[in-house]
């Protein structure tokens, strides 16, 4: 099953670190307020959260498509 990271927007600092190690460039902070996965982009891999220091970026399977 494939993956998709997910981030806590309520919790998320805007720090850029997730930014910096997505291999896909599939992440960013719009405006300075909160990390955007942009889902098409995103392979799952699990980098930006290991890197996030709130550690507030979990992976969860993506829905089955139909």
């Amino acid at each position: 099953m494939k993956r998709k990271a997910v981030i806590d927007k309520n919790l998320c600092v805007a720090c850029g670190c997730c930014v910096k190690v997505c291999p896909r460039e599939a992440i960013s902070v719009p405006h300075g307020i909160s990390a955007v996965i942009d889902e098409a982009l995103c392979v799952g891999c699990g980098k930006c959260s290991k890197e996030c220091p709130a550690s507030i970026i979990t992976l969860e399977e993506r829905e089955h498509e139909s």
